[in-house]
């Protein structure tokens, strides 16, 4: 990172000092320029009011072989004809100038101005060209290849100094490269103890995210570690009875009763390791996947009425009454998922009753969204226990949990798939008078997406 980082801010430096170079160069060509043109006024009017006057081209060519001014002078008549010029050796034979830039700008305004390659002399050339009161035009030129001379002349000094703002800008990038990554070298060493290293303002949110990331990876790894441990137990239960009633049954010590009581006892402890080895895959079908979870138009009304049914036979044994109520409501969910949902929630309402207790589902159309409620009159739950219900293997009353076969992970499950389904969901309960779970779910597809 530290080589990236370093050749990225290597290229920056080197653009920035050669477009530094160009757009100097440029302006001193425009400064440059303007002291050519202000020196070629300057000649001209010298020229005007010492060499001649009333065109007298004699007096000019005189002047011109004495003067020290390395400019190229010519004077233009009315009609375009050359009369003069310093460089041709007859001037009779040029073209007419009456089609150059610089002449007729100086005939519309007075002076006029160009830069461009010379038909006569061949090379590029600054004119300025003045007309004088009796209609003649005269023109006054300097050879632009002398600028680029001076650029060729001061290339050393140039190549010098970007070589020296070259090696400035290496050890800079160096130095800045290192003190930039300085914080996150720290941060790698010292990832639980972030607030022990001075870091730079704009990296604050950076090492927030990465601190705010590494607790919840720690925190992910403490809860499987802690599932982990909660399995185990959980399955060593079960198993250790099933084994314990095998041997008893194994030695033959057992009479015909106790076989028959240890085969009952096999079966219940079996079916209890069953659900809870299909609750531990389904929580973990539930947590690997990150994918969407496909949605489709259901009725919730009607799923939750199958699962009343289903659980019916489940209230009669515990003597709990269970009935429904609402209207056919149609929310986008994923069918398996809301009988998962369902039935958790109305098996532990109906698990953690008392004798002759109720448990009403209700389905109400609230417009934009869609309420299930499960309500039960049970045992209630505890204010300080309301906020851990919903993790793994946490059981309010445990021996009440395992005598009726509860897993401890129906509850997990169920807050997994509000999740999943973009639900929300409330608990309200009281030791004694029972418990109302409450889910709201969206009505409309794109609201869910």
């Amino acid at each position: 990172m530290k080589k990236k980082i370093n050749f990225q801010l290597m290229v920056i430096t080197t653009v920035a000092i050669f477009a530094t170079m160009i757009l100097i160069s440029a302006v001193f060509y425009d400064i440059y320029q303007d002291q050519i043109v202000d020196d070629l006024k300057t000649v001209t009017t010298i020229l005007v009011d010492t060499a001649f006057t009333d065109n007298d081209k004699h007096l000019l060519e005189n002047h011109t072989d004495n003067t020290e001014y390395l400019v190229r002078i010519t004077l233009i008549n009315g009609d375009g004809t050359v009369c003069y010029d310093s460089e041709a050796e007859d001037s009779s034979l040029m073209d007419n100038h009456n089609s150059r830039p610089e002449v007729i700008e100086a005939r519309k305004s007075g002076e006029g101005i160009s830069v461009r390659r010379s038909a006569t002399v061949g090379i590029s050339c600054f004119y300025y060209a003045r007309r004088l009161d009796n209609g003649t035009i005269i023109r006054v030129a300097k050879e632009a290849s002398s600028i680029f001379r001076i650029y060729i002349n001061a290339m050393p000094v140039i190549l010098v100094i970007v070589l020296l703002l070259i090696m400035i800008s290496l050890v800079a990038s160096r130095l800045l490269t290192k003190r930039l990554v300085k914080p996150i070298e720290q941060l790698v060493d010292h990832l639980g103890d972030v607030d022990e290293f001075v870091s730079y303002e704009e990296l604050q949110p950076f090492i927030n995210t990465i601190q705010k990331q590494h607790e919840d990876i720690m925190k992910n790894a403490f809860m499987r570690q802690e599932f982990t441990a909660n399995v185990s137990h959980e399955l060593k239960t079960p198993l250790t009875s099933i084994t314990g009633y095998a041997e008893l049954i194994e030695t033959g010590m057992a009479s015909d009763e106790d076989i028959r009581r240890f085969a009952a006892g096999i079966h219940k402890n079996s079916n209890r390791l069953l659900t809870l080895i299909n609750d531990i895959i389904r929580l973990s079908e539930l947590d690997g996947t990150e994918q969407e979870v496909v949605l489709e138009r259901v009725n919730l009304y009607m799923i939750a009425r199958a699962c009343v049914n289903m659980l019916q036979f489940s209230a009669d044994k515990h003597m709990v009454t269970l009935r429904i109520e609402g209207k056919d409501c149609y929310i986008p969910g994923n069918r398996q998922m809301l009988d998962e949902l369902l039935y958790n929630l109305c098996d532990n309402a109906i698990r953690y009753n008392n004798e002759g207790g109720i448990v009403v589902v209700s389905i109400r159309d609230l417009g934009d969204k869609v309420e299930l409620k499960v309500r039960d009159t049970g045992i209630g739950i505890p204010k300080e226990a309301q906020s851990r219900i919903f993790e793994r293997f946490y059981r309010v009353d445990k021996s009440r949990s395992k005598s009726t076969g509860g897993t401890g992970l129906g509850l997990a499950i169920v807050k997994h798939i509000i999740t999943k389904l973009h639900a929300q969901l409330d608990l309200k309960s009281k030791v004694g008078e029972g418990t109302e779970v409450t889910v709201l779910f969206l009505k409309k597809m794109e609201a869910v997406i």
